[in-house]
């Protein structure tokens, strides 16, 4: 599930697009973006805030120089929207996909161009390993990564951490062991919400999909993720009993298990901040990191006050990551107008002006200057992105919509809450699964 600007109001525009993906799957015909020689672009997306703005300047410098004029189309009800204008024969010239499955949807219809001859294959292996991949529908390209988030961060409170002596983890069972630590001093090791409004749950789909991936790798999860392992299988059993003994168990989560289901998941992390801490470890994407999630007087002292790490796996050497990102994507091949954007989009010269250093933004490019990303805690945050071994993206965002913001979301609530076991969980969730 993607998160961006304020957590409030963003988890339900969020959870609307999500919801409403499934349309997409229906067909329906509908023409693609118009063959266009002119000198505008204009360019579909969903995120907000300070990421908007960000990109907007440096989309604004390039076009300038270039001689181009770019129109902006920013809805918080992306995939609904995309598929009305495009069913109207109205599609942008550009769209950044926030998720890959309504992209694949429509290169599967023929709607968008192949990126294969437009961005040139160099700057494609730039990009982190296993992101790429998300803008492909067997093996051509018809998307390209412009914006990467990193799900796999552990965030803690700087000060009160080392003060108590813990020390980072390097793999899952020295993550378990703090967590151990931590529970022996009498306070909760974890923070933890997933009360979102209408997608109340996504975070625990998140849990679930850190986890499996760190105890089966990415192939494994891929094909878990696109229902060739079934839901239910003995790996997605023994991922939900692991999850219980680290985070839902007595004494491992601020306020109780009961508390979870109606805590919200961004002030769920407000308890690292209290003295002494309700909590020391809070496991979210890099989005929290910015103004309208964390307290305000935390964000002005980020460096400081706030520590990450990356989620750890078996070995220091498996460094495997969730995130997810945004794929720019062109509704007609001879638009040479937009084929020139989005080739800008994916070199080495994108965020280099405006969006680095707004904080709201990761390049998916393994070459970016981290130099440029406006704190140390945002550049720790890209290098692990960068230092991933595998890439993988938001399982419930490639789910259909019946399963990923649907049963999904609702079984975590109902095992959460304590309603039902996990077997009829997971059973649950695969009996979802549409045909």
């Amino acid at each position: 599930m993607r998160i961006r600007s304020s957590f409030k109001a963003t988890a339900t525009l969020s959870a609307v697009a999500v919801l409403t993906a499934g349309c997409l799957s229906e067909g329906g015909g509908g023409g693609g973006g118009n063959s266009n020689t002119s000198d505008t672009i204009e360019v579909m997306y969903a995120f907000a805030g300070g990421q908007e703005e960000g990109f907007q300047a440096e989309v604004d410098a390039w076009a300038e120089e270039n001689g181009y004029t770019v129109n902006y189309s920013q809805t918080g009800n992306f995939n609904q929207l995309i598929n009305t204008r495009v069913q109207g024969n109205d599609a942008p010239d550009v769209a950044l996909f926030p998720q890959p499955g309504i992209m694949r949807d429509m290169a599967e219809r023929d709607l968008l161009a192949d990126l294969s001859d437009v961005v040139d294959a160099g700057e494609l292996e730039q990009h982190v390993q296993g992101v790429l991949e998300t803008g492909q529908v067997e093996g051509t390209q018809y998307a390209v990564p412009m914006s990467i988030n990193v799900k796999s961060i552990v965030f803690y409170p700087k000060q009160p951490f080392e003060a108590a002596g813990f020390e980072i983890p390097e793999t899952y069972e020295d993550l378990v062991a703090l967590t151990d630590q931590i529970a022996a001093t009498g306070t909760t090791p974890w923070c933890f919400g997933i009360e979102s409004e209408a997608a109340t749950g996504w975070p625990a789909t998140d849990w679930v999909e850190n986890l499996y991936v760190i105890n089966n790798g990415a192939d494994a999860y891929n094909e878990w993720v696109n229902h060739e392992i079934p839901f239910n299988d003995p790996s997605v059993v023994e991922t939900l009993e692991q999850m219980d003994e680290l985070l839902l168990a007595d004494g491992r989560t601020n306020g109780g298990r009961q508390s979870i289901a109606s805590n919200n998941f961004g002030t769920a992390a407000f308890p690292l901040f209290d003295e002494p801490p309700g909590c020391f470890m809070y496991r979210q994407g890099n989005f929290v990191a910015q103004e309208g999630v964390l307290p305000d007087e935390v964000i002005a002292d980020l460096d400081n006050l706030v520590g990450v790490f990356p989620m750890p796996a078996e070995s220091p050497e498996d460094k495997p990551v969730l995130g997810g990102g945004d794929l720019a994507g062109i509704f007609a091949q001879d638009n040479e107008a937009a084929q020139e954007l989005v080739q800008f989009l994916a070199s080495a010269d994108f965020g280099t002006l405006e969006y680095g250093a707004s904080g709201n933004w990761i390049s998916p490019r393994t070459d970016f200057d981290v130099e440029l990303y406006p704190t140390e805690t945002w550049k720790t945050i890209a290098q692990i992105a960068y230092e991933s071994t595998d890439f993988v993206f938001d399982g419930s965002d490639q789910m259909p919509g019946e399963v990923g913001s649907g049963s999904f979301w609702r079984e975590m609530v109902a095992w959460i809450s304590g309603g039902q076991d996990i077997q009829a969980t997971v059973d649950n969730i695969e009996n979802s699964w549409p045909a």
